[in-house]
């Protein structure tokens, strides 16, 4: 055969495989409802992937609804999604048709990471979800047990205050210290003890968390034994999931010898262990599942308040006259109070609507995913079942429907427009709605507010080099959370001595 023969017959192959797949796409076009949401033009074969191209998900989709639509239909690959981007379309799905769309779909990155979504965050909307769930908010999250957590949270702050002290007038990666204390919080709240290894699970829930947003070519296209072959980045989730596993079997190993936690008595893992034992439940607890709670804990736990508080920071000090504002309330109302919790912290009027402005720029969770159960309608259009859902929290806090100055930090907005972030006002859901709101998410505002008040009281801050609030760098990074881009450094200037 020579070298032309050898020529003709790959341009057959190709031809064929096009013709193929442009035939495919064709057929499951003609099985969609006549009433769908507007879409964009879109390419034979990937659909509307090229739209993609250019931003973060959450950006280049608010460009598309914006253009076509609160809610638009798009073809990504041979995945059919619906993004919601109004709070109208957003409540209808999350509170009128919850039930519907109560469900999660499956990403490579949450299947090898979250152990086949026998977690609670990426667990389907079944007997297994209702069952650690009800654990999470009885056993972890009782009234008895928040009350507790409010020593650990001071003796937390208390290390990260004397961090900061010790770096006075030098610059210091704010990013890395807080996240550490977030990190400690959320363990010996949740486990009874700090995790020896607890440095490098942050790690790995940052790397996780970039990579398991749903975009992956092997997602996008789950019919393509050949796309699943070539997805790199599954084999390097297979080679965390292995650090994963050594970190977390180490860590059960130790807690089985352990007699208790820093409080006594039962810690969430030994509730775990011995509900595993009971032969009567719906859904038995696998040992994988308990690995994949105690890896939701630390996504969900560690990662958000963080970022949160980060992004508070970030935003007071690119607004100085904000930052001025915040510290006086903060230094007025705690003056005096050497160990502030949340209760000391109710009274900060203004460093609450700090922290919801923070969620309305900058939500945990920029796009929440859903699954649609079963075909139904949303805002007149017909939404197909097994349909995936984009509910864009991004774009919905920065919306001038709903928001004046939508891109401008600006906490005093809030004096006249009253609006929760616990999933009452569809127009701010940093934390989601409906049956799949955060459990933790009383916890989790606590872990930022408290925190945020004492960093704001004791010190001054100022940005290093000679840069200024303009010069600031607020790029995002791309995954499910919406993390800070470069670390943020600061100069701590103490104000107020902790003796």
């Amino acid at each position: 055969m020579d070298l032309m023969d050898i020529s003709i017959s790959w341009v057959v192959i190709i031809v064929f495989v096009l013709s193929y797949l442009i035939l495919m796409d064709k057929w499951r076009a003609s099985k969609l409802p006549g009433n769908l949401p507007p879409s964009p033009p879109k390419l034979p074969v990937i659909g509307h992937l090229h739209l993609l191209r250019g931003g973060l998900p959450q950006h280049v989709l608010r460009g598309i609804t914006q253009k076509y639509g609160a809610v638009a239909h798009l073809q990504l690959g041979e995945v059919h999604s619906v993004v919601l981007s109004s709070a109208e379309s957003t409540k209808q799905a999350m509170k009128v048709l919850d039930p519907t769309f109560a469900d999660r779909f499956d990403s490579i990155g949450s299947q090898i990471m979250w152990y086949n979504n026998d977690d609670m965050i990426f667990s389907r909307y079944n007997d297994h979800w209702r069952q650690i769930r009800k654990i999470c908010v009885s056993e972890l999250l009782s009234p008895r047990n928040v009350r507790s957590f409010g020593f650990i949270r001071q003796d937390e702050m208390a290390r990260l205050i004397r961090v900061f002290e010790s770096s006075e007038g030098a610059a210091i990666n704010a990013s890395e210290e807080i996240s550490k204390m977030s990190c400690a919080i959320v363990c010996r709240a949740a486990f009874g003890s700090v995790l020896k290894d607890q440095g490098k699970l942050a790690d790995l829930v940052k790397e996780a968390l970039s990579m398991a947003s749903g975009f992956e070519l092997a997602d996008l296209y789950p019919s393509s034994w050949l796309l699943n072959l070539l997805c790199f980045n599954k084999y390097r989730l297979q080679r965390m999931r292995g650090r994963l596993d050594n970190i977390l079997d180490g860590f059960l190993e130790e807690h089985k010898v352990k007699k208790s936690g820093e409080f006594g008595g039962e810690d969430i893992i030994d509730v775990l262990y011995r509900m595993q034992k009971d032969t009567e439940m719906k859904a038995p607890i696998t040992n994988n599942g308990i690995k994949g709670f105690i890896f939701d804990v630390f996504s969900a736990g560690t990662e958000t308040s963080a970022t949160t508080i980060q992004w508070a920071l970030s935003e007071l000090m690119k607004n100085p006259e904000k930052m001025v504002k915040a510290q006086a309330e903060v230094r007025e109302k705690l003056k005096g109070k050497t160990n502030p919790d949340v209760a000391d912290v109710q009274e900060l009027k203004y460093l609450h609507s700090v922290v919801k402005e923070t969620l309305r720029l900058h939500p945990p969770f920029p796009l929440i995913p859903r699954l649609c159960k079963e075909e139904c309608e949303v805002t007149g259009y017909t939404i197909p079942a097994k349909t995936r859902i984009l509910v864009n929290v991004w774009s919905i806090g920065r919306d001038p429907a709903y928001w004046k100055d939508p891109d401008t930090f600006n906490p005093d907005r809030f004096d006249e427009v009253s609006r929760d972030v616990i999933g009452n006002d569809f127009e701010l859901i940093p934390f989601g709605a409906g049956r799949r709101v955060c459990p933790g998410l009383h916890f989790g505002l606590a872990n930022v507010e408290v925190p945020l008040a004492q960093l704001l009281y004791h010190f001054d801050y100022k940005l290093p080099s000679a840069m200024t609030a303009a010069d600031m760098d607020m790029s995002e990074t791309p995954g499910l959370s919406g993390p800070r881009k470069n670390p943020l450094i600061m100069i701590p200037t103490i104000h107020n001595p902790t003796s």
